[in-house]
């Protein structure tokens, strides 16, 4: 199943899930409006009511988890990208960093260009979303974690991610993480490592790699990661960008205001967001 998080026409906010290209609204037990975060930790999708029914063209689509405790992102995990990058290859452990909940971005609304820098980069990605929380989840019991899965673009403002070693700022301004459509539940994917990840700028494609190229795989991430830090239900993993990333490219490719990106993870869906300037 595809479930969403967005606005309705009268501007209220609602979840739903996708049936015959309609979005059916959810509501919790009486009627009541709840989001997909609570949902998910209390293991209670299946059992949501059926409200209104609108056309796509109709809502507004949010992130689909809109508060997130953890937004945990991984670097470097295509070996394609580091060697763009100019990088050593067989690192021991990922690479890791943090988003904020408040820089997320849903389906169809825009990217923003910071006013501080015209070096805004795409990163397509694949989205993890944690279901049952955990410490220490063996990569054998890894899937029986995850809610399901997404298309994230982490627009990435490059100078500012190298003003020191650490990523954090540049992968933070407002707006740069774009995040959706749906949360797709694992019984919706067959093969996971069959998903083709694209992007594509102004329909032309810059990024086209399968998911099984990742250096860690999802179970092994998921494992490291809450070896350190309890995974609760809706934090996001988000799994690393594959080469052809603009800053490495001859000249340097950025996005701009007026741009469209598309993220595209095989059956999981696409992702588009315009650009625009802050």
């Amino acid at each position: 199943m595809k479930y969403l998080s967005f606005i309705r026409p009268d501007k209220q906010y609602s979840i739903g899930k996708l049936e015959s290209n309609k979005v059916v609204e959810l509501l919790d037990t009486g009627g009541a409006f709840t989001d997909l975060k609570t949902v998910i930790a209390a293991n209670n999708l299946e059992n949501l009511e059926e409200g209104a029914v609108y056309n796509p063209e109709e809502i507004t689509f949010l992130p689909p988890i809109l508060n997130p405790d953890k937004i945990i992102c991984i670097g470097l995990n295509y070996s394609n990208h580091i060697q763009e990058t100019g990088r050593k290859q067989g690192a021991r452990y990922p690479v890791i960093f943090t988003r904020f909940a408040d820089t997320l971005v849903g389906h169809g609304s825009p990217i923003i260009q910071p006013r501080h820098s015209d070096k805004l980069d795409y990163e397509g990605e694949l989205a993890v979303i944690i279901g049952k929380s955990g410490r220490d989840i063996p990569e054998a019991e890894a899937f029986e974690h995850i809610a399901g899965y997404s298309c994230f673009n982490d627009a990435s403002v490059r100078d500012w991610q190298r003003h020191a070693s650490h990523f954090t700022p540049g992968k933070n301004f407002p707006g740069t993480g774009g995040f959706g459509p749906y949360l797709v539940t694992p019984d919706e994917i067959e093969d996971l490592g069959a998903q083709q990840l694209k992007t594509c700028l102004n329909g032309e494609i810059v990024q086209d790699q399968p998911v099984a190229d990742l250096i860690f795989s999802v179970p092994e991430l998921i494992a490291y990661i809450s070896s350190f830090t309890p995974l609760r239900s809706g934090d996001l993993i988000v799994t690393g960008t594959p080469g052809g990333v603009g800053y490495a490219r001859t000249p340097p490719l950025w996005m701009k205001p007026g741009d469209t990106v598309e993220v595209t993870v095989g059956d999981i869906g696409t992702l588009v967001n315009p650009v625009s300037e802050e």
